[in-house]
């Protein structure tokens, strides 16, 4: 999903990316850089020795985002949506204040803090935290447009964004919603990961078919790196990522999954509704489902079932885990 808001990004001409991280920060250098490279930018990790909320980690990159004294966008990592930063610059440039939110409408407002905002205008006047009445179904979607100015708000401490930046912003008149078009979710548990990836591949197959993979034993929507290897009578889809550098060997079934960099999937094994970890290793004739993630190097044994398995990085499986469950 990173890698879709990055690309995005690039797509409007953004060729400065901060990436604000704490944990395992390391890793996160080393995967992004070969994005370096390969688009022709620049990315900057900005890392945090403690945690400093939503809005803390601004102010720890101060410096370079004054660079240039320019607009700069700021993304909650765990969303998806067909990004429109073209439009949003457009209607942060119109009103001319110091922030611009995205919003967008859900079925239960009640489960989240909403916008209350001018539908005209878009200006924005207040917020409401999980409201048991009805105000607003319009919520925050983790994805902004501000100006430099909003760093004179922000303290280098822990703080957060929504809840000490924004209410005050609001109250000033310098923040506004645009509302969003299209598909939007926050994917950052597995379930919600796997229908994010799905959307993304419907709207991949709509506005850029051509990055799709299609082949034999190819179902529907399915993404695949150049470096994986596929093996033969292989039934890939629908709905299925696949990594740098994965092996898949012959006779493997894989159905709404993610396959992460350098993952090893032997023969006749059946994935559906999976997350594999990278450089994981899943044996032959295994059968992985509902919504079963791998961490980092985890080794299933041949012959195996996992039904709801959540597997901590480095671990060995050696027998079948038929009922859901954290394996540590």
């Amino acid at each position: 999903m990173l890698l879709h808001q990055i690309e995005a990004l690039v797509d409007v001409g953004v060729r400065h990316i901060i990436l604000a991280v704490s944990y395992r920060a390391e890793q996160v250098e080393d995967e992004l850089k070969y994005l370096e490279k390969s688009l022709g930018i620049k990315i900057t990790i900005s890392h945090e020795k403690l945690p400093l909320g939503t809005a803390g980690p601004l102010a720890l990159a101060r410096n370079y985002l004054l660079e240039d004294d320019q607009l700069f966008f700021v993304l909650n990592s765990d969303i998806i949506c067909d990004f429109p930063f073209k439009e949003m610059i457009k209607f942060h440039r119109q009103h001319g204040q110091e922030g611009t939110i995205a919003v967008t409408k859900v079925d239960e407002p009640s489960k989240y803090g909403v916008v209350i905002y001018d539908g005209c205008t878009g200006k924005i006047h207040n917020f409401v935290e999980k409201p048991q009445e009805f105000v607003s179904n319009k919520i925050n979607a983790g994805m902004y447009v501000f100006s430099t100015s909003i760093l004179n708000r922000i303290q280098l401490k822990p703080t957060s964004i929504e809840k000490e930046i924004f209410p005050v912003m609001a109250k000033d008149g310098d923040l506004y919603a645009m509302e969003l078009e299209g598909f939007w979710m926050d994917v950052g548990q597995p379930k919600d990961f796997l229908t994010g990836m799905c959307l993304y591949l419907s709207c991949l197959k709509q506005k850029t078919p051509e990055k799709l993979f299609d082949g034999e034993g190819i179902v529907g929507n399915v993404l695949i790196d150049s470096t994986a290897h596929i093996g033969h009578n292989c039934r890939i889809g629908p709905n299925v990522t696949i990594g740098p550098g994965v092996v898949i060997e012959d006779g493997v079934c894989i159905k709404r999954c993610t396959i992460l960099k350098d993952a090893h999937i032997k023969s006749h094994s059946w994935l559906e509704s999976s997350i594999i970890g990278w450089k994981c290793t899943v044996g032959q004739w295994v059968r992985m489902e509902n919504v079963t993630v791998l961490g980092e190097d985890v080794i299933v044994k041949d012959e195996l079932y996992i039904n709801g398995g959540r597997i901590l990085p480095h671990k060995a499986i050696s027998v079948s885990v038929p009922d859901p469950q954290i394996i540590m």
